[in-house]
């Protein structure tokens, strides 16, 4: 199961039902994926075919939203 969080400029934030419990969000888009840490501080974990503007793009909106990725991450995950 990919629960999607929400949508954004084209890309789309989710999580990965069966992976590590560290705090994390997947991103999505016809250009590529990636995947950021957000703990113990934002950090990209992997990408592939998101440019460095796409990154800088996803890294803005990730930090605009960051208490609405936490607080899906707490209820999906029951943390």
């Amino acid at each position: 199961m990919s629960p999607t969080i929400f949508h954004e400029r084209g890309f789309r934030f989710l999580f990965f039902s069966r992976e590590e419990p560290r705090l994390h969000v997947h991103i999505q888009s016809p250009k590529g994926e990636a995947k950021y840490w957000l703990e113990p501080d934002l950090i990209l974990a992997r990408n592939k075919g998101f440019s460095e503007k796409d990154l800088h793009i996803i890294e803005s909106i990730i930090k605009e939203h960051e208490d609405e990725i936490r607080s899906a991450w707490h209820k999906h995950f029951k943390a």
